[in-house]
């Protein structure tokens, strides 16, 4: 029987499994946020506006955070090597068993809650299977639980359904001075995420599978559980969002998180921040900077009164702009 060989002992190998495990913000995309803010502020100027007002940083930080958590689960998976097109559908399933689940009582939170989560960790354990164990691109498998879930909505949803408490309803709408609680809520998912990446096995290996899936397994660590763990975490943070989508709704909606184009900005929250679609690098700090800038650009939009078609037009620009900076200073 041949033996397996240990490179963890291997100087070379060390080296670059702490290289791929660095988490170094992606500085390009705050230098590009603050000449953002920048611009903001003298359009709002000239309009005789405030950019910076107290209410506008507000709105920016709470219509940030939904799509934010969901970007930190899409980040995780991302840097293992694959990729989940599901989360906007999940989304919106799980907003419907939360608001079913409580049916407006304060006893039903817990259940729900735990109720959402049970059914996120699912959906990811099923993506991460179909990718590992049946060998199918992660476009493909999560593309294929993205209908699966779509038929169950289109079949039994017409419309929203189920109800919140009102004590459920703060998570969505209170805040603590100038902080929304649903932007702390984010950022306790990106710390989360950002030490799980930085001081745990497991996010090194997510960066090693990613960088180097051959390399990896060489070195003892197996890539099929690193993925499917990615999924998991990543459908668990779709549900956190459907969570906090739930208690701005006040009830669950079968097309929030598909209107709310969670799955496609996600992912391009993630590349903007520098994380590179081929897994292995990039980190956290970048796509909290990807999506804090789609969501400056879209509130300079909404007060400019921008038409959608300029919109995406715009936000077109700035993500093959990011790629090709990116490709450029990988390349350099």
């Amino acid at each position: 029987m041949t033996q397996q060989l240990d490179l963890r002992r291997l100087p070379a190998v060390g080296s670059f499994l702490r290289r791929l495990s660095a988490d170094r913000p992606a500085r390009a995309v705050y230098v590009a946020l603050a000449l953002l803010i920048v611009v903001g502020w003298l359009l709002f100027a000239l309009d005789g506006g405030r950019f910076l007002s107290q209410e506008n940083i507000v709105g920016i930080q709470q219509r940030s955070a939904a799509l934010g958590i969901v970007a930190v689960g899409q980040t995780l998976v991302i840097l293992a090597g694959s990729l989940d097109l599901s989360v906007a559908y999940l989304i919106s399933l799980t907003t419907l068993v939360a608001a079913e689940t409580m049916g407006g009582a304060d006893a039903g939170v817990p259940v729900a809650v735990a109720a959402v989560l049970a059914v996120s960790a699912t959906a990811g354990l099923v993506n991460g299977l179909i990718v590992t164990r049946l060998r199918v691109h992660a476009f493909i498998a999560t593309l294929g639980v993205a209908l699966v879930i779509r038929g169950v909505l289109d079949d039994r949803y017409d419309g929203p359904a189920g109800s919140v408490p009102e004590s459920f309803q703060h998570l969505g709408y209170d805040r603590v001075g100038p902080l929304p609680v649903s932007a702390l809520l984010w950022a306790a998912v990106a710390a989360s995420a950002w030490f799980l990446l930085s001081r745990t096995r497991l996010g090194c290996r997510i960066y090693a599978v990613g960088g180097d899936a051959e390399v990896a397994r060489l070195s003892g660590v197996r890539g099929e559980r690193v993925v499917v763990a990615a999924h998991v975490l990543c459908s668990l943070c779709a549900g956190i969002a459907g969570l906090l989508l739930a208690s701005r709704l006040g009830a669950g909606a079968p097309t929030v998180g598909t209107d709310g184009g969670y799955d496609l900005e996600s992912i391009a929250a993630v590349v903007i921040g520098g994380t590179a679609l081929a897994g292995g690098r990039g980190g956290v700090a970048g796509t909290v900077g990807g999506v804090l800038l789609l969501a400056v650009l879209d509130s300079i939009f909404n007060q400019l009164e921008v038409d959608s078609f300029a919109k995406d037009v715009v936000r077109g620009v700035v993500l093959v702009a990011a790629l090709a900076i990116h490709a450029r200073r990988r390349t350099a």
